[in-house]
């Protein structure tokens, strides 16, 4: 567990030796702020709420999170640091689940830094602070899901711009899985067992009934097994490192 820890505090604070982390989180504020003001006409709907303000959570973080993720292992990797690592008295998946949570802490942090929003609306109405405290959770999960994908494919390639591409990629099917663009093509040919199925598989989908305060379990579930299924193929890939 302190070799955990130790591996969880130096992923986390590599975030912050650099300049890049502050640019991050300078550049989600302002493009979700930009999003909730301006395309999602926050004042012009006149009511108290944060609902145009989680409806671009799940775009942004398509793209944005896996720009986090993509260096957690590929870094590594072309460095030759990660031949130090794994001889550690740490196994591949205490390694996988430090630098997620390293990860998925800095990506909570950036998230926190929204709270100017929330205050804006209860000074600006009384909105259902419930409900927005459900979005936030359902926002801070559905990003461990998107970071899970990205930690995945960080470690498959050396090349941090690959890994970030192959995590868009998949995430993108997550995400537009249960749109009616995509339902309308598949339910051409495919039976209605398989469009429910693919329909529930949308980020989109299930991350907008917990930010309309609907904190179903089922919604909870889908993304920490999302976060499970990557994280552990993530392992694979790891032992499999190490046993070259």
């Amino acid at each position: 567990m302190n070799v955990m820890w130790v591996l969880f505090r130096r992923e986390f604070v590599s975030y912050f030796v650099t300049p890049v982390a502050y640019v991050f989180i300078v550049f989600f504020l302002t493009l979700l702020g930009a999003m909730t003001f301006f395309m999602g006409g926050f004042f012009e709907r006149g009511q108290a709420d944060l609902a145009p303000f989680f409806a671009f959570h799940t775009w942004l973080y398509l793209l944005l999170i896996p720009a986090i993720s993509m260096r957690l292992w590929s870094d590594e990797r072309k460095s030759g640091t990660i031949e130090l690592l794994l001889t550690l008295p740490v196994s591949p998946g205490q390694a996988v689940i430090a630098k997620f949570l390293a990860a998925w802490a800095f990506a909570a942090i950036a998230v926190a830094l929204t709270f100017p929003f929330w205050i804006t609306v209860n000074y600006l109405g009384e909105p259902d602070n419930g409900v927005i405290f459900t979005g936030y959770v359902g926002s801070l999960v559905m990003a461990g899901a998107y970071l899970a994908i990205g930690s995945c494919f960080s470690s498959a390639s050396k090349n941090q711009v690959i890994a970030f591409v192959l995590a868009v990629l998949v995430s993108l099917l997550f995400t537009v899985s249960g749109t009616p663009l995509v339902l309308e093509v598949i339910s051409g040919w495919a039976p209605a067992l398989v469009v429910d199925v693919i329909a529930g598989l949308s980020f989109i989908a299930n991350f907008d009934a917990i930010s309309k305060g609907v904190l179903d379990l089922v919604n909870l579930v889908y993304f920490v097994a999302v976060m499970a299924l990557f994280l552990f193929i993530n392992v694979i890939l790891v032992n499999l490192l190490k046993a070259r």
